[in-house]
């Protein structure tokens, strides 16, 4: 039986066949407006360093710089969701003239810029925050409620660089945690060592004498 004292071995190994899926991050920013070309590629090398860890990264597939970071994950040939606003493929491209290029799985919900956001948050282990306008907020928010982990690059503007701010305002604990670093390759490192410390635990209690390949009904 495998001990919780070992879960930075158990980490460092589950990469194949798993009681459980690999790392989840989500990469939630700026969609659209003015997006300095420094923040993009800090962006790009966020996504690369989470497709270099073999983890999965999980977008709204909106453009701009949720797209930059799956374009670097692509360049590690990562696996990346998107969460799609769209009921359908067709809907995705007429309606939403969201992006295609780079996703390995499209989920679509039919839910809207705005009711795809919870499905965006629930499905990451952690959630990182890049530059970000009003839907970003709304992200955070529900992250932070969620009791997320959530990263926030620093030096991409909007949202992002406005967090400590909004935490003092907010004035509220859920249990999430919150970690900031202007560095895209050190904030994913602190983001996996708190994934490490705060839910990997919890998640080998849960499959300890769990039938992970489920039971019939």
């Amino acid at each position: 039986m495998t001990h919780i004292n070992d879960k930075n071995k158990i980490f460092a190994s589950y990469g194949e066949l798993t009681a459980f899926p690999k790392m989840v991050f989500g990469v939630m920013g700026s969609a659209g407006g003015e997006i300095p070309e420094s923040a993009r590629e800090k962006v790009f090398t966020l996504g690369a360093e989470v497709g270099k860890r073999g983890y999965t990264l999980v977008t709204g597939i909106a453009p701009g710089l949720p797209h930059d970071s799956v374009l670097g994950a692509k360049s590690e040939g990562g696996l990346v969701i998107g969460i799609s606003p769209a009921q359908s493929f067709t809907e995705h491209i007429e309606r939403y003239n969201s992006p295609t290029r780079g996703y390995d799985i499209i989920v679509y919900t039919g839910s809207g810029l705005m009711g795809r956001e919870v499905g965006n948050i629930q499905t990451c282990d952690a959630v990182v925050i890049v530059g970000g306008r009003s839907g970003t907020l709304g992200e955070f928010a529900i992250a932070y409620d969620q009791a997320k982990i959530i990263g926030v690059l620093e030096g991409t503007g909007g949202i992002a660089d406005h967090i400590r701010t909004l935490l003092s305002v907010i004035n509220k604990e859920t249990g999430a945690v919150v970690i900031g670093h202007a560095d895209p390759v050190r904030l994913v490192e602190l983001v996996e060592q708190a994934y490490i410390d705060n839910v990997l635990p919890g998640y080998l209690e849960l499959v300890e004498g769990h039938a992970t390949d489920g039971q019939l009904e």
